[in-house]
């Protein structure tokens, strides 16, 4: 009896949890404060709700909000594009590596423990993932988009991920350590 009420509440929590952090996802991604625009590209805090869900409920937790962030890529792709707004319609961009922030944000802070890693690992996933596969599908369109030689656009990319990630890994880990942090304290996590 006492182990059937102990799953419930822990699902009722989850589903709990899973609901306000894809509300804070939508509500991101339905404003300007989910893309922020820097130049002809956008950099991004949706990846934030993507950790702490890994963290706090799970891999498909994180996996589930990283969908909606990547469904949120491909409609900013349609209704406020830019220049290279075309990569974000292909789902291998824009949505299977913010899937798969959820699930190495998870294993990271399961092998760490430290929510500041996995922030950090979390983010990195996201840049990676997103610019490595805009490199390998459309590196010469998208430095063509921005105006550089084809023969550019390794270290176009390199450049772009270098001036949105460090901002994004710094917010990150200050945002998801405070988050984490704050939840322990209300639940062992």
């Amino acid at each position: 009896m006492y182990s059937e009420k102990v799953k419930s509440y822990n699902s009722i929590r989850k589903m709990a949890v899973t609901g306000m952090l894809a509300a804070v996802s939508i509500l991101l991604g339905s404003t300007p404060l989910g893309f922020i625009p820097v130049g002809p590209t956008k950099a991004t805090i949706m990846h934030l709700p993507v950790i702490i869900g890994a963290i706090i409920e799970g891999p498909l937790v994180g996996a589930g909000i990283g969908l909606i962030f990547g469904i949120f890529s491909m409609i900013q792709a349609v209704m406020a594009p830019t220049i290279t707004s075309f990569v974000f319609l292909n789902p291998l961009v824009a949505v299977l590596p913010r899937v798969l922030i959820g699930l190495t944000a998870y294993y990271t802070y399961k092998m760490t423990k430290k929510s500041s890693v996995t922030a950090a690992i979390g983010t990195l996933t996201n840049t990676i993932g997103v610019l490595g596969m805009i490199y390998l599908i459309y590196g010469a369109q998208f430095a063509e988009a921005l105006g550089q030689e084809k023969a550019r656009a390794g270290a176009l990319i390199l450049g772009i991920a270098t001036a949105n990630g460090i901002p994004e890994i710094i917010v990150a880990i200050l945002v998801v350590t405070a988050v984490v942090a704050a939840l322990k304290k209300i639940k062992k996590v």
